[in-house]
């Protein structure tokens, strides 16, 4: 069910690109909708590792870390700059330190400079609690909220990575549908598949009451129908 409805959105977008219809870096990103049949009472952020990378290897990818005790904010960014290096991560792009942030960010048009600049925000997870004050409501808004990461993980290339290739479920307290990247249409089918069969075992221990809160699972691009690939049966609704 899960494939046919995959090779429906590509063959969608294979025919619109004959059309000559403007695709975003010719691929479309696909989103996978999770619907739930309660709400929940607290908003969360489910974080899910996926097998094959959603994002292009020219993803611009930044990086925020605490200051380092007697080191100025230059040596501090340098300091991690080498930590990467020696675990041979070169896919983050930029490495600003918190005291960078509060000096150099703090007009709008800057924050607004960096939101538009990267692909994804990665905090130290020392400093996340202080990040919205600094950063602003847009970064939440446009859903590009620093992602947290423990910088002193024995296998920080593992722990980036995840976090990089990965994607995010947010589940608010306000509505019933959430969406999460999934993919692009300039994907195989399979390595599609395999992301959302990993999404789907995930979201079933990490939504609120698990996968008995499962609704509906769509698919769908930015200018496709949503193609239905789970409906649950109506015996999920026992409370």
């Amino acid at each position: 069910q899960v494939k046919k409805a995959v090779e429906a959105l590509l063959a969608f977008g294979r025919s619109k690109a004959k059309r000559g219809a403007p695709l975003l870096g010719d691929s479309e990103n696909v989103q996978l909708m999770v619907t739930v049949w309660k709400v929940p009472r607290v908003p969360q952020l489910i974080k899910i590792p996926l097998p094959h990378g959603i994002r292009p290897e020219t993803a611009e990818v930044c990086l925020f870390t605490k200051d380092e005790p007697n080191l100025s904010a230059e040596q501090t960014e340098n300091l991690y700059k080498k930590l990467l290096i020696q675990n041979g991560i070169r896919s983050v792009s930029q490495i600003i330190s918190y005291k960078t942030l509060k000096k150099e960010y703090k007009l709008f048009e800057a924050k607004r400079r960096l939101l538009n600049r990267f692909d994804l925000f990665l905090s130290d997870d020392r400093i996340r609690r202080l990040l919205p004050s600094h950063l602003g409501k847009h970064f939440y808004a446009r859903k590009k909220a620093p992602l947290s990461v423990n910088l002193k993980a024995k296998n920080l290339a593992k722990e980036l990575q995840k976090h990089i290739q990965g994607t995010t479920l947010p589940v608010t307290n306000k509505g019933c549908c959430y969406t999460a990247r999934i993919g692009h249409t300039g994907m195989k089918a399979d390595e599609i598949l395999d992301n959302i069969i990993a999404a789907a075992e995930v979201i079933a221990k990490k939504l609120p009451k698990n996968w008995k809160n499962v609704k509906i699972l769509h698919l769908k691009t930015l200018k496709s129908v949503a193609l239905p690939i789970y409906t649950a049966n109506i015996s999920n609704l026992d409370e």
